[in-house]
């Protein structure tokens, strides 16, 4: 069954916004299509007769127009299949399971017909051989199946099956692409199902996404955010004689760009990640014709890393990918490691790939709003009844579990908090933390409300834990008991009781704890490396090169922080890494935290807590009172390979420690804390903070 339709707050605006009149009114096609399956819902929504006066007199139309449009038709030819339902028509090759063809509103291709048909809308992954260089694969399938086909559905299977002679050369998976139109539907669904067999060679599986080429005639405006939206060069722009190769080679200074007034502008696909939570749609317009192309994820189940975990989305090409799976922002940590013949399956999937258009003389920018519009309706259907494949869950496969999270810190307050925001997830069972590195199974999050109450819906069968974090409180919360979910199952908790780590009194404290360095000093950029959607912007971290003004504003001596006068929204610099030298070699830095302590307990032991945000090549050496102190009070070692700094990122994984701090070492006066980040070989080496706090004693 179709899930729920939006809420009728949500409808009011949606009815009168002038966005869904463009293209075929795709909405209402939805909206009806939900009333078809569900008709004890339409005398419930023509009683709002003042809200939804436009669906009650365009209801039979529209009504009449999903049943007598042309049903999804399939066309198989020797190297070629297309499904067309009256729409749109999408070419597939036979049996590669590659997409060749788009055509749309009255364009042949809305992808690059420069591009070789292999190179367009295709399945891929980098996978290796343990020990061994990533190999990069585009999907191609050997055997091609019809698996629905009639008036209302088309699915399409494209299989690569894996057999020992194949070892070395593919990776070991069996590997499902399939293809779904619907009748009436603006668009159409794609989802995967990989699976390793018992006693198959080892690999890593570093990345896997669908990615898809448009036109670059067509595609310049792209959109991923309200605030994230603009012009964006040609990819001839970064070509050598357009463009400078700035720190890597993802980032370019465009300096002869095809449009003049992208002169002086940096290109950098990694300026434009999202983190999962927030990545739904994304994608591009064409301004001549009015159309747009939009790559719609209902679900993050599939992804790996949780919620905060970053992804890209759309960049020059004109690129849009659907990621399922990758170590951007955060290494090996996040590549999945198969060893001893580990079974493994998974359904990637379904994204949707949504396509709209407007009148001439409209403002192409509605577009947007209208991909919005349908991103909810797509969330709201999830999960999808018609996916033929047993491998994909069907809601009535599922369950639910819900609960209420507090927070107990007794030096805070002696009564227990509402964990308000608070992001709670199922994910497979481990320790507190460990969802963040898990990528090979499912996870479920969501949000609690500001009393801590919270429902995680449509989740598999199987085992999980119940994780949890609290914006405001460091730390991690597990429930302990397993949550093992059945088909139909409704687990309610209860009151579930979240102790974060705490010894005593806070002394000081620098940053907020939300697992980000947003909130410290970012500095302007170089005016020479800008990007002018981020000048005046939320996200100010995405600009290039930030890590060198350091630099620049500590020439001589490093960042020194004084509690009680410094202020960590203009005096904490929001990463610390190498300070690049004259002859361009960089050094280690230590930053200084001086603070004030009287009736120091001599016999007890304080605490420090240090959250870090991100890591790179990094490590965080701690001493007290005595900078030269041959061995440091504390260190990391070694951690992270995020590359968060580079990517402009402000957060790679979340890291926590605890730091006894013995009494004897604290004075009775100024005290200073010295943080050493000596690992300098690279730029771009270096600790994102998110928050510090040393406490004193304990007083209970």
């Amino acid at each position: 069954m179709l899930a729920l339709l939006p809420p009728i707050s949500t409808l009011s605006g949606i009815i009168r916004s002038s966005s869904i009149k463009i293209g075929c009114n795709c909405f209402y096609i939805s909206l009806i299509r939900s009333i078809l399956f569900h008709p004890a819902t339409l005398p419930f929504l023509l009683n709002f007769a003042g809200i939804l006066n436009p669906v009650r007199d365009s209801f039979c139309f529209l009504q009449g127009f999903i049943m007598s449009s042309p049903g999804v038709r399939l066309h198989i030819q020797d190297h070629h299949v297309v499904m067309d339902n009256g729409i749109l028509q999408v070419t597939l090759s036979k049996p590669d399971g590659i997409v060749t063809g788009i055509r749309y509103n009255g364009v042949d291709n809305l992808l690059e017909v420069l591009n070789k048909e292999s190179n367009r809308g295709y399945w891929d992954l980098v996978w290796s051989a343990p020990g061994s260089k990533g190999i990069f694969d585009v999907i191609k399938g050997t055997c091609f199946q019809v698996i629905v086909q009639n008036e209302e559905q088309v699915e399409l299977s494209f299989t690569r099956m894996w057999d020992p002679s194949l070892e070395g050369k593919f990776v070991p998976l069996n590997i499902d692409k399939r293809f779904i139109m619907l009748r009436g539907s603006s668009g159409f669904y794609s989802y995967g199902i990989y699976e390793h067999l018992s006693g198959w060679p080892d690999f890593d599986l570093s990345e896997t996404r669908i990615t898809f080429k448009l036109r670059k005639d067509k595609f310049q405006y792209m959109a991923m955010a309200d605030n994230r939206q603009r012009i964006m060069p040609f990819p001839e722009d970064r070509l050598p004689g357009r463009c400078q190769t700035l720190g890597y080679q993802e980032a370019v200074l465009l300096v002869n760009p095809k449009d003049p007034q992208l002169k002086g502008e940096v290109d950098d696909k990694y300026q434009y990640s999202c983190e999962n939570i927030h990545n739904q749609v994304h994608g591009w317009i064409s301004f001549n014709p009015p159309v747009g192309f939009w790559q719609i994820t209902p679900s993050d189940e599939f992804r790996s890393g949780g919620p905060l975990k970053q992804n890209l989305t759309s960049h020059v090409g004109p690129t849009t990918l659907a990621m399922f799976l990758s170590s951007h922002y955060a290494g090996q940590d996040l590549v999945p490691k198969f060893r001893g013949g580990e079974p493994w399956k998974k359904v990637f999937g379904p994204v949707y790939i949504y396509l709209n258009s407007g009148s001439n003389g409209d403002n192409p920018r509605w577009l947007w709003e209208d991909a919005k519009i349908q991103m909810m309706n797509e969330v709201q259907s999830w999960p999808y009844f018609f996916p033929a494949s047993e491998d994909f869950s069907k809601s009535d496969q599922r369950g639910n579990v819900s609960g209420r999270l507090l927070v107990l810190d007794r030096y805070i307050c002696t009564d227990l908090i509402s964990a308000n925001g608070a992001y709670v997830g199922l994910a497979p069972p481990g320790d507190a933390g460990s969802w963040q590195k898990e990528c090979k199974d499912y996870q479920f999050w969501t949000r609690a409300d500001e009393n801590g109450f919270f429902t995680i819906r449509n989740v598999r069968a199987g085992d999980y834990n119940l994780f949890a974090w609290v914006p405001g409180f460091v730390g991690d919360y597990r429930f302990n008991d397993f949550m093992k979910i059945t088909s139909g199952s409704s687990i309610e908790l209860g009151e579930l009781v979240y102790e974060p780590p705490r010894d005593g009194p806070t002394l000081w404290e620098i940053g907020i704890p939300d697992r980000s360095a947003a909130e410290f000093y970012i500095p302007d950029p170089n005016p020479q490396y800008i990007n002018k959607l981020f000048i005046n912007h939320p996200d100010r971290f995405r600009q290039y090169g930030l890590w060198e003004r350091y630099a620049e504003l500590y020439p001589e001596a490093d960042l020194v922080y004084t509690v009680g006068v410094s202020d960590y929204r203009k005096d904490w610099f929001f990463a610390q890494a190498p300070r690049k030298k004259e002859d361009n070699t960089h050094q280690g830095t230590t930053w200084q935290i001086k603070f004030e302590v009287s009736g120091v307990v001599k016999e007890s032991t304080y605490k420090l807590r240090v959250a870090l945000a991100a890591a790179t090549l990094a490590e965080l050496q701690i001493r007290l009172n005595d900078p030269n102190a041959r061995r440091p009070l504390f260190t990391t070692g070694l951690i992270g390979r995020d590359n968060s700094i580079a990517r402009h990122g402000i957060h790679g994984l979340y890291w926590l420690y605890h730091v006894n701090v013995p009494g004897s070492l604290l004075i009775d006066g100024t005290n200073t804390i010295y943080f050493t980040q000596p690992r300098c070989t690279s730029p771009f080496q270096g600790i994102m903070y998110d928050y510090i706090r040393l406490e004193g004693p304990p007083c209970f």
